[in-house]
């Protein structure tokens, strides 16, 4: 089997699970309705099954490629699952890093450890030295915060994603293969997304970001990896002037 062939059934595979999980979810309106429900920016009711569909779809399908990627992928949209459904709308990380020096442990701060643990095992799992496994563990948690930073508008993070997997796609072996996994998992969502009638929330900007970050940690040297990590870092330390920036467009 070539390399793309591979790339391609990966997006395949990552479209179908993503899709299936949707239509499942919507058909049987698991639990309470109010809870797939949110009020979006214009104030229009749209429903969440996005993002659960999405984070499985594509923890399922990075799987395939590689363990360490479905685990990275699933943790990050649970951790976004519970900050959605117990999220106390506090933004940036000093908000919650300030509430729990105070002695309060906010949803964001447990989405905030629990993405970073998951990042560094699966840091551990993809890659074979110390500093790389670091480097690693950046890049997936910093990727997963990035793309959720600018999921502020109908369509921006799946665009997002679908423009930064672009690149990564190119890539040989794993890396491109994950790379098909996030664009396969965003593309088949993203008329619902742009449409306003569904958002990923956290969970799936998270579980989706998570990909992107695995294909760049399978894909990458050290080099690659130490850019990846400064990127991610330069753009979280600006994220609240980033998150304000993108808000006002």
């Amino acid at each position: 089997m070539t390399n793309g062939t591979r790339k391609s059934r990966s997006f395949l595979l990552s479209a179908a699970l993503t899709r299936t999980g949707y239509a499942l979810l919507r058909a049987n309106r698991a639990g309470a309705p109010a809870r797939w429900e949110r009020t979006n920016y214009a104030g229009r009711t749209v429903e969440l099954y996005a993002g659960p569909a999405t984070a499985i779809g594509t923890a399922l399908a990075a799987a395939r490629v590689h363990p360490g990627a479905g685990l990275a992928v699933l943790a990050a949209g649970a951790c976004g699952a519970y900050d959605d459904v117990a999220g106390d709308h506090r933004r940036g990380f000093r908000a919650h890093l300030g509430a729990l020096r105070d002695g309060e442990v906010t949803s964001g701060a447990v989405k905030l450890l629990g993405i970073s643990a998951a990042a560094l095992a699966a840091g551990a799992l993809l890659r074979e030295r110390p500093l790389d496994r670091l480097l690693a563990g950046v890049v997936i948690a910093g990727a997963a915060h990035c793309v959720n930073l600018v999921d502020v508008r109908p369509g921006r993070a799946l665009g997002a994603v679908l423009a930064l997997g672009a690149p990564a796609l190119l890539r040989q072996g794993p890396g491109g293969e994950l790379a098909a996994v996030a664009m396969g998992g965003a593309a088949v969502v993203l008329r619902e997304d742009a449409g306003e009638r569904t958002m990923l929330g956290d969970t799936g900007a998270h579980a989706l970001g998570a990909a992107l970050g695995a294909a760049v940690v399978a894909g990458s040297g050290r080099a690659g990896l130490l850019a990846g990590a400064v990127a991610v870092v330069a753009a979280t330390v600006r994220g609240d002037r980033v998150t304000g920036w993108a808000r006002s467009l």
